[in-house]
């Protein structure tokens, strides 16, 4: 038996990155799945379908309700349930480009005081907003349901470390660790348990080519005591402990797979 075994799974943000490797992890432990994403997603589903589980592709913006609603009803007409949710889909900039490697070219052009008004705010619709719709989706299902279930969050360790240069990641990172726990309280008794993932430096799409970039990767070394960055696999596996039984008396906590960021 996997940890998933005979779960329903959806996940925003599931065409690329940790979206995607918690995808195929979870149909790997048993899971379907539904991948939600503005991207398109059939390279995931094919992944997942490798498995020898069942996967679907739903276009979705999650910045507009109507569409994570669309997101949850569709896994429930595909697969009659919801079990699982993660909130995966983000971006670092308003420009999408990562925000290490624009802090290190552009000096403090994207500091607090000069910063456009409009790139902060495109940041916490997707980053905060985004995260909000796809949860209350979720839990409204979960809680019909009436059997409980598991949500996560995926924040970044920049929830809890200011970053000069980037603060709409910053503080819509935050905003979803502290989302996190408010659903996490105002859910504790129903069954249904809020949890977060906090990686740090991770090699996915949003930095690539950050280790041919010397002055960003040394950046970004200099607050990892691992000096390497992490792989999507081993933020899927966070997602896996808290979405599966195994993390059962858990709410409201978050994880960091981020080469010890924390330690000091």
């Amino acid at each position: 038996m996997g940890m998933l075994d005979g779960k329903v799974a959806v996940l925003t943000g599931g065409a690329s990155g940790i979206g995607r490797a918690t995808a195929v992890r979870f149909a790997e432990e048993g899971a379907d799945v539904v991948v939600g994403d503005l991207q398109d997603g059939a390279e995931t589903v094919a992944l997942v379908e490798k498995t020898g589980r069942s996967a679907r592709y739903v276009r979705t913006d999650t910045t507009s309700e109507a569409d994570c609603d669309a997101l949850v009803a569709a896994a429930v007409e595909a697969f009659g349930r919801v079990d699982v949710g993660v909130a995966a889909a983000g971006i670092a900039t308003a420009q999408g480009a990562s925000n290490i490697r624009t802090r290190a070219a552009r000096g403090d052009a994207t500091h607090v005081v000069n910063i456009e008004p409009d790139a902060f705010r495109r940041v916490l619709d997707v980053n905060v907003l985004g995260v909000l719709f796809t949860d209350r989706a979720l839990a409204r299902q979960m809680l019909a349901q009436g059997d409980g279930g598991s949500i996560v969050n995926i924040a970044s360790t920049a929830a809890k470390i200011p970053l000069a240069g980037a603060s709409p990641y910053c503080v819509s990172k935050a905003g979803v660790w502290m989302l996190t726990k408010v659903m996490a309280l105002e859910l504790a008794t129903t069954g249904v348990r809020v949890n977060a993932v906090g990686p740090g430096y991770t090699d996915t799409p949003m930095i690539a080519g950050l280790e041919d970039d010397e002055p960003a990767y040394t950046t970004a070394m200099s607050i990892t005591p691992m000096n390497r960055l992490g792989t999507a696999a081993e933020s899927a596996a966070a997602c896996l402990y808290l979405a599966s039984d195994e993390s059962s008396f858990t709410t409201g906590q978050i994880l960091h797979p981020a080469g010890g960021q924390f330690t000091g």
